[in-house]
């Protein structure tokens, strides 16, 4: 199976330094981008692979899709990056039997329904509820922004 090297939660998925700056980081050479909607958009999603770093390749699934792809991953080379815009999605794919050793958050904007969880990041009720049952199940999760800054545990946070 491939070697999933990074978990991350950001909204905005692919965007500038921040990725090239993970990718760099985790010798990625995979992204997968798990997101109903997106996957359903055929401009996002090309939107989403011009973006991505030189030599990265992107793939874009739903959720049932990117369950069935990542148990198929056979033996390969891959470094694999696993990008969604919330924490339901993270569960999800645990509840499929997808291990996660950890969860890094990057970026959660705000909106009507979140309230803010630490400095630009914001979380509703129920995603907050859901970090804590990540949490429960001994998966750390951090708040980790770019590479070169140190990471904070969430926990403290809930």
């Amino acid at each position: 199976m491939s070697e999933i090297v990074l978990t991350r939660i950001d909204d905005r998925l692919i965007h500038g330094q921040v990725m090239t700056a993970w990718v760099k980081k985790t010798r990625a050479n995979q992204i997968l981008i798990i997101d109903d909607e997106v996957a359903k958009d055929e401009f996002m999603r090309e939107v989403l692979k011009m973006s991505a770093p030189n030599g990265i390749d992107i793939v874009v699934k739903g959720l049932a899709d990117a369950v069935a792809f990542l148990n198929q991953q056979g033996d390969n080379d891959k470094r694999l990056i696993i990008l969604v815009k919330g924490p339901t999605v993270i569960e999800q794919l645990l509840e499929n039997g997808i291990a996660i050793d950890k969860l890094v958050v990057g970026g959660m904007g705000a909106k009507a329904e979140r309230r803010v969880l630490y400095k630009n990041i914001s979380a509703s009720e129920e995603e907050r509820a859901v970090f804590k049952r990540m949490i429960d199940r001994k998966i750390p999760v951090v708040i980790h922004i770019i590479p070169d800054q140190k990471e904070t545990d969430l926990s403290k946070y809930l």
